[in-house]
C-alpha cells in the first residue's frame, strides 16, 4: 500500500473549509472516492452545512501528518 503524496503547497492555498473536488485534487483522488470515503467517516473535519459539505483543512494537514491519510492498493 502507498499512501498518495499531497501537495503541501496546494493545501496552503485553500481556504480553511475546502471542498470535496479541492480534497480530491490534493489527494489525486476522484471526487467519487472523497465521496465514500466520507461516507465511510474515513476523513476526518467533515462539516456538514445543509446539503453542503466542507471539509476542515486543518483536520486534513493532521492526519495526513500523522500518516492516517488514504491507503491505495497497489503491488
Amino acid at each position: 500500500m502507498r499512501q498518495p503524496d499531497a501537495s503541501p503547497a496546494l493545501l496552503s492555498e485553500l481556504p480553511e473549509l475546502i471542498t470535496v473536488p479541492e480534497l480530491a485534487k490534493v489527494l489525486r483522488l476522484s471526487p467519487k472516492t472523497v465521496y465514500e470515503a466520507i461516507q465511510m467517516d474515513k476523513i476526518p473535519g467533515v462539516v456538514r452545512l445543509g446539503r453542503r459539505i466542507r471539509i476542515n483543512k486543518r483536520a486534513v494537514v493532521a492526519w495526513l501528518l500523522e500518516g492516517r491519510g488514504p491507503q491505495t492498493n497497489e503491488e
